[in-house]
Formats: C-alpha cells, structure tokens, sequence
C-alpha cells in the first residue's frame, strides 16, 4: 500500500472501539473549528473550511457536531490557542513519516511523538530531513471496475494533472492542489465520484516492508495517530495487505 493515500484511507475505516472513534471524531471537530475561526464561518468563501467539512462527513462525523463546531467559531466561543506544528522521522524499515499536529502545548507535543518513534523502532529527525520526499497533491481515489478511458478523459477534460492505475485496481487522479475542488466538481458532475478524495502528501519514492518491520510500522502510525494532538499521518511505506489484516 502506499502511504500517503492507501494508509490515509484506512486509518479511519477500520472497525474501532469507541474511544478511539470518539477521538478521531474530535481530530475532525478541531480542524473545522480552526478553519471557521482563521477564515470565517461561509463555506463559498473558505475553501479550508470547506474541505474539512467533506473530510468529517466522508468519516461520518454527525451533522449535529459540524454545526455545533462553525456556531461555536463563528460566535468567537473561546478556546485554547493552537499552533500548527509538523514533525519528520524514519520509522522502521527506512521508512518516511511525516506527522502533522494541532497542539496548545509543542512541548507536549513533540515529547509524545519522539516517545512513539522511539517505541517503535523510529526515529524522530530534524524539520526538512524527509518532507523533500513527499508533495502536496489533491488526490481522488476510484474503485476497481472503473472505466479508465472515460475517468481519463473527464478527468483531463475538468484539468486534473494526471490518472494513475493501481496493481489493485484502483484508480487515482492527482491534481494540484488549488484545482483540487474543481477538479472533484466536474467529476462529480460527469457522474463519476469519487469513494475517497482529499488534499494529501503524495510520496515521490516509495519503501517496500514486509514482516516485522512493516508491522513495527503500522503500529507507530497508530500510536500517532492515537495522539490527540495529532491531525494527519504520512508515510512513504508500501505495505501488504496481508500485514495489515493481522496487524
């Protein structure tokens, strides 16, 4: 699997207790929150907001708790301030990592993300030393059975960049980032949506792991995922299905 697309899809998929879907509900709640306050509360006018309500309701965060969140922003509830902050490191295996969190406390922060590299065979490394690897792509994700030659064509057609054809089957369209909401219009419009669409870090190399180091793997990316201050995890590892099933 690749990284920063596969993974990124199936963290939030995968049947989890309730804590831990609470959690990730409350990733998605802070995220609309930040985007409401730094932009404004009008979706037309703020694309971030925009594209971190598509993300909550894609993971079906309740309609109820998006709302609650833009009021709250909009009406200048108070809460704690938060600053951006992005770390880098190689996991097991050599594997890139990128980790973006919100946080009111780096110190915090950056303590427990070097405390879940360390457990899991990592390493935490210094700001640039693997964000080189990766770009920022708008990426739409397409079933098997798709047909490629119209998704191709509607795709380049609306200025998507490129389409790519998976071993699985799968279909990707990358975009750039600016066009990404475009782009997923007129797809959308053309009858084609589709299951998985997002602003992401993209790899340009890719790790292949398997056995125990790509089990270390998935369980740093869990552990930071688990991170409350944690938004979004990447990484540039393919890793058979098979590991992630038993893992």
């Amino acid at each position: 699997m690749a990284g920063y697309s596969k993974w990124a899809s199936i963290q939030h998929r995968k049947s989890a207790p309730d804590t831990r879907r609470v959690k990730i509900f409350n990733k998605f709640i802070r995220e609309i929150s930040i985007a409401a306050r730094v932009g404004g509360a009008g979706q037309r006018s703020n694309s971030r907001l925009r594209l971190a309500i598509a993300r909550a309701r894609a993971q079906s965060v309740p309609q109820d708790a998006i709302e609650n969140a833009v009021k709250r922003a909009a009406e200048g509830e108070p809460s704690p301030t938060l600053e951006i902050a992005r770390y880098e490191g190689y996991g097991p295996g050599g594997a890139a990592v990128i980790v973006h969190c919100l946080t009111d406390n780096p110190d915090r922060t950056v303590a427990d993300v070097r405390t879940a590299f360390a457990l899991n065979g990592g390493n935490l490394g210094a700001d640039g030393s693997v964000s080189y690897l990766f770009n920022q792509v708008g990426l739409m994700t397409y079933p098997p059975g798709t047909c490629v030659d119209r998704l191709m064509a509607a795709a380049l057609d609306a200025g998507a960049e490129d389409v790519l054809c998976n071993d699985d089957g799968t279909l990707e369209v990358l975009t750039d980032p600016m066009d990404f909401e475009t782009v997923q219009a007129l797809l959308v419009a053309s009858g084609l949506p589709p299951t998985e669409g997002d602003i992401t870090q993209r790899a340009s190399t890719t790790v292949t792991l398997d056995g125990p180091a790509a089990e270390s793997l998935v369980q740093l990316l869990v552990t930071l995922e688990d991170l409350d201050d944690v938004q979004n995890v990447y990484s540039n590892a393919e890793i058979p299905d098979e590991v992630l099933a038993r893992v």
